[in-house]
């Protein structure tokens, strides 16, 4: 009797701790445990620690509270000014009903990620090129409320929504790159020109105050020699001023004026007098450069018409006196060789 009550309590004990280890469950902290009681939903949410539930009666899901963060894939669409982008996005959200995300929707996380799809391209449809990339703010908050407005009955709660990346067509880059430089280059001429102005504008006033001051004009000049001076340089180059060449023009002007004064004779105009052209004389050509009969033609026409040595060509003067001289010579030969015998006969 005894015995078969120790086996009996040996027996009731195993099947104690059999129930027990089949109805021990341990929810952690970051969980909630959801029970279904033959398929039907408990109202109690079982907290984190250890609880108990019926073997094969109870079911027990647990539902991770913690913030998940979803990546959204990139999403491909075109904005409201016709450019063709690319976006992708990051969703962070938490489960703060765990009854409705078991019962509400089959897969929250599933059910999150289509929405995010969804509602993001549904925002790029909405927004201009220049929104997508400098007012991220508004379009996040948008988004937000895209996807949070069914989330609630998910028992779900949309922490934030952030547009990740855009990525832009390498034509749309190249456009927007000429535009960003042409900008900074319309500043930069805009800055040089108020540069321009600004210095013009204090060098008026330092030429107004040179000029009620000369020896200012000088101090600077000296001041400009010594500061190109000081770098080594082979070559000075000095310059001079304008105002000392006025100055030198005035004075000029001061000295001849009394000059002018005393003689009172008025320039008469010079009448320009046409200019003839002289003709050139020809070179003169020695009498032993010409033929023989040549010669014999000159003779006979200085003989027969014997003209004043200006009444002949210029070119032909030369040969004229040579002729001449020639005609003397011949002249004086002939009167040596009949001198002798025209005269008295010499003695025997």
């Amino acid at each position: 009797m005894v015995q078969e009550l120790i086996l009996a309590a040996g027996a009731a004990g195993s099947a104690g701790v059999l129930y027990v280890m089949a109805a021990a469950r341990v929810v952690k902290q970051y969980e909630r445990g959801v029970v279904l009681r033959l398929g039907r939903l408990r109202r109690e949410v079982r907290q984190p620690g250890f609880t108990l539930i019926v073997p094969i009666v109870d079911h027990l899901r647990k539902v991770n509270m913690q913030i998940v963060t979803m990546p959204v894939p990139a999403q491909e669409g075109i904005t409201r000014d016709n450019v063709t982008v690319c976006v992708d996005a990051v969703v962070y959200f938490k489960v703060v009903e765990a009854d409705k995300a078991i019962v509400n929707v089959e897969d929250y996380r599933f059910a999150v990620s289509q929405m995010a799809q969804t509602s993001l391209r549904s925002i790029i449809g909405k927004s201009d090129l220049d929104d997508l990339l400098s007012n991220r703010e508004k379009l996040n908050q948008g988004l937000e409320l895209m996807i949070d407005s069914p989330a609630v009955g998910w028992g779900v709660q949309i922490d934030r929504v952030e547009i990740k990346d855009v990525s832009l067509p390498e034509t749309m880059k190249r456009s927007m790159a000429r535009q960003a430089e042409a900008d900074r280059e319309r500043r930069a001429r805009v800055i040089n020109a108020d540069a321009e102005l600004q210095a013009s504008k204090k060098l008026a006033e330092a030429a107004h105050q040179m000029s009620d001051e000369p020896a200012a004009l000088q101090l600077r000049l000296l001041q400009t020699v010594v500061a190109v001076a000081a770098e080594k340089n082979s070559t000075l180059v000095l310059p001079f001023p304008v105002e000392l060449l006025r100055f030198l023009e005035r004075s000029t002007q001061q000295t001849t004026a009394p000059g002018e004064a005393a003689q009172p004779e008025t320039a008469q105009p010079e009448t320009a007098q046409p200019e003839t052209a002289q003709p050139e004389a020809p070179h003169a050509v020695p009498a032993d450069l010409l033929p023989e009969e040549v010669m014999d033609q000159i003779r006979d026409q200085v003989g027969a018409a014997p003209a004043p040595p200006d009444a002949l060509p210029r070119g032909l003067t030369p040969v004229r006196e040579a002729a001449d001289d020639a005609d003397h010579a011949d002249d004086s030969n002939d009167a040596s060789a009949t001198g002798p015998a025209t005269g008295t006969a010499p003695r025997a």
